[in-house]
C-alpha cells in the first residue's frame, strides 16, 4: 500500500494544467471542493465527474497514475459506503443479518464515496502538475495580506510546502525499514489488532529518528546557504496570470452557477 501513495509528488509536463498560474489553480481547487460539497443529486456528481475526467485527460497525466492514489482511502470509502448503506432511512429493499438496506441508503453511501474520491483526485492534480517552489510561492502571495497582523506568511508557505514534499520521501523510507525488518524475522500482518500494533514499534522508532536526522540535515543546508526566511527575498521567477488562467476562473464561475441552479431546483 505504501508505494500506492502519490499525494505530494510532481510531475514535469507542458500541459494545460502545468502551465496553469499556481495562485489559481490552488484558488479554483478551493472553489472546486466546496461545489463538491454542495452536491446533492446524480446531474451535480456528473457534472463535477465529467469535469474532473476532462481535467484529468487535459493534465497528461496517465490515469492509472491518479486512480491509484485512490488505493490507500479505499477502506474508508468502503466503510462510508457501509455506514450508509446500513443505517441511513428509506424505503426497504433487502435485510441482511437484521439491518435494513435501503434505496436512499445505497444512493447516498454512493454519493459519499465518490466526494471522497473527487477531493483525493483533485488534490492529487494539483501536486502533480505543480512543483513545491511554485506552491511556496504561491501560498506566499496567497498568505501576504496576514503579514500585516504578524503573519509569518513565507514560513508558513515554506513548512506547509516541505512537509508536502517529504511525504514521498518517508514513504519510501518507511517501506525500506518494514522490508529490513521484515528480512530479520518481523512479522506485521498477523496476529491481534495490539499485537499487530506492537509490531510495529520496530518502525516508528528508526522512522522518526531519520525524520529527525532529514530536519536537522535540510536546516543546516538552509542555513549553509543563509537563508534567513523571506524578509527581503525576491522571486527568481515571477508569478502572473495569463489568458489561461482567466478563462479557467470563468469556466468555474460558469460550472459554480450551473450547480447552484441544480441544488435550487432540486430543492
Amino acid at each position: 500500500m505504501l508505494q500506492n501513495i502519490t499525494l505530494g509528488q510532481f510531475f514535469p509536463g507542458s500541459s494545460i494544467l502545468h502551465r496553469m498560474a499556481p495562485r489559481m489553480k490552488l484558488g479554483l481547487l478551493f472553489i472546486l471542493m466546496i461545489l463538491i460539497f454542495t452536491c446533492n443529486t446524480s446531474m451535480a456528481y456528473g457534472t463535477i465527474l465529467i469535469m474532473t475526467m476532462a481535467l484529468l485527460f487535459f493534465s497528461r497525466i496517465p490515469f492509472m497514475l491518479v486512480f491509484k492514489s485512490l488505493r490507500p482511502i479505499w477502506w474508508i470509502m468502503l466503510f462510508t459506503f457501509l455506514i450508509h448503506l446500513f443505517s441511513h432511512p428509506g424505503e426497504e429493499l433487502y435485510k441482511f443479518l437484521g439491518y435494513s438496506i435501503t434505496w436512499e441508503g445505497f444512493r447516498e453511501g454512493i454519493f459519499i464515496s465518490l466526494r471522497l474520491a473527487l477531493l483525493v483526485i483533485l488534490s492529487s492534480l494539483l501536486t502533480f502538475t505543480t512543483s513545491p517552489l511554485k506552491l511556496t510561492d504561491a501560498m506566499e502571495r496567497i498568505l501576504s495580506p496576514g503579514k500585516r497582523i504578524g503573519l509569518p506568511a513565507h514560513e508558513l508557505a515554506m513548512m506547509m510546502t516541505i512537509a508536502l514534499r517529504f511525504i514521498p520521501t518517508l514513504v519510501e523510507e518507511t517501506d525500506k525499514i518494514m522490508k529490513a525488518q521484515t528480512s530479520r524475522g518481523s512479522d506485521f500482518t498477523t496476529g491481534n489488532v495490539m499485537t499487530r500494533l506492537k509490531s510495529f514499534i520496530p518502525i516508528l522508532v528508526p522512522l522518526f529518528l531519520s525524520a529527525f536526522r532529514r530536519a536537522d540535515e535540510l536546516a543546516m543546508a538552509m542555513e549553509a546557504r543563509c537563508y534567513r526566511g523571506g524578509e527581503g527575498r525576491s522571486h527568481m521567477k515571477a508569478l502572473y496570470f495569463t489568458s489561461l488562467d482567466y478563462f479557467a476562473l470563468m469556466f468555474v464561475i460558469g460550472l459554480s452557477g450551473v450547480m447552484i441552479y441544480i441544488r435550487l431546483s432540486t430543492s
